[in-house]
């Protein structure tokens, strides 16, 4: 007899056979030198060595973090190079913030998420835009990429729960039943 738990949905990523190390420990890092990356890159500038440092090592730890996420290569790929070119754009201020709809598809790209769930990118630019507009001086931009963050991962989530439901109506099971 099934049980519930033959009928619960998994990430696409977590049944890719992964040639080292563990799905969450190279998700989580992945993701972590992902957002560090773009920090370090935040904080570069070509004014003194160290803010050229910065720019360098940040750009190595955000390819560095597209790279060893659990996925298909071609996928990772794909994904780095736009998402470490919005990181040098936010370096011009909040008034490219949307520019994050870059690494928010490249995202969606290396999870698997289905077609249906690129539609949440709406999301993220109609955030870029409003954020844009309330945060237009670089001084504001701490708060503006806070608020642009929120909105992408609740945005990525809304992309994993249309996943998960699309997923179940398939099987023909209401998505509200567990």
């Amino acid at each position: 007899m099934a049980t519930a738990r033959d009928f619960a949905w998994r990430e696409p990523t977590a049944s890719i056979p992964l040639r080292w190390g563990a799905y969450r420990s190279r998700l989580s890092g992945g993701l972590l030198m992902i957002v560090a990356g773009g920090v370090a890159i935040a904080g570069g500038s070509a004014l003194s060595p160290f803010a050229q440092f910065l720019l360098f090592a940040g750009t190595v730890a955000h390819l560095a973090g597209w790279a060893v996420l659990p996925s298909a290569g071609w996928r990772r790929v794909l994904a780095m190079w736009p998402s470490t070119l919005a990181m040098w754009f936010l370096l011009t201020g909040p008034r490219w913030i949307a520019i994050l709809a870059l690494p928010y598809l490249g995202w969606l790209l290396v999870r698997h998420r289905v077609g249906s769930s690129y539609v949440t990118v709406l999301f993220v630019l109609a955030g870029g835009v409003i954020v844009a507009r309330l945060f237009s001086e670089y001084p504001q931009m701490l708060a503006a990429v806070g608020v642009e963050a929120g909105i992408i991962v609740a945005s990525a989530g809304a992309a994993r729960a249309v996943q998960a439901a699309g997923s179940q109506l398939r099987r023909g099971r209401k998505p509200s039943l567990p």
